[in-house]
């Protein structure tokens, strides 16, 4: 076990006890490739910080994806096994709504935008006529970041958090996508 209180296997395995549908398994995956690589770029234990982004939306189904206590149920659960504390605080965060404070290190700010981004990835992607994630550019995610109609869900201003973790946007969406693409066959992307 290591310091964050639960295995990369538990946590999958916890994952698809709680999430039947595919695309929020799907979703989970990417969002813990991006946190392993924000991790990474940012000196952060990748581990931990991919944990969270595995973790971060155990309760959505449970929540029916209600706002108002999205990320609460998560925090009880995963604080019931034990998980680091850390980890817990910052998918707590990852939905300042329920949580009713404001994110307020690099840690929660990563796991927001890193959770938002693959939103507007996977969406970029799809416009494209392969709809794999290996033709998308970072230039043409950035592009699509500008277009407030496009993947309207992927909250720009979170995304833009990134800035708040220590890593300017283009540079950021460059992590995020190379992330994702490592990962496009678990994706089916």
């Amino acid at each position: 076990m290591s310091n964050c209180g639960i295995t990369r296997e538990q946590a999958l395995s916890l994952l698809k006890k709680h999430i039947k549908n595919e695309n929020l398994i799907k979703h989970s995956l990417a969002s813990e490739a991006v946190m392993k690589a924000v991790a990474r770029r940012l000196g952060e234990d990748e581990e931990k910080w991919g944990l969270s982004g595995l973790l971060h939306d155990l309760d959505v189904e449970i929540t029916k994806g209600d706002l108002n206590i999205h990320g609460k149920k998560t925090a009880e659960i995963l604080s019931q096994r034990g998980v680091a504390p850390e980890i817990v605080e910052a998918i707590l965060m990852h939905n300042e709504q329920a949580a009713g404070k404001k994110r307020n290190t690099p840690f929660q700010h990563a796991l927001a935008s890193a959770e938002t981004i693959t939103g507007l990835i996977v969406a970029t992607a799809l416009v494209y006529p392969d709809k794999k994630l290996k033709s998308v550019k970072v230039k043409s995610v950035l592009k699509r970041m500008r277009e407030k109609a496009f993947a309207r869900g992927a909250n720009r201003d979170v995304i833009r958090e990134c800035e708040k973790a220590g890593i300017p946007l283009e540079e950021f969406a460059e992590i995020a996508l190379s992330a994702m693409q490592e990962i496009s066959e678990e994706l089916g992307l």
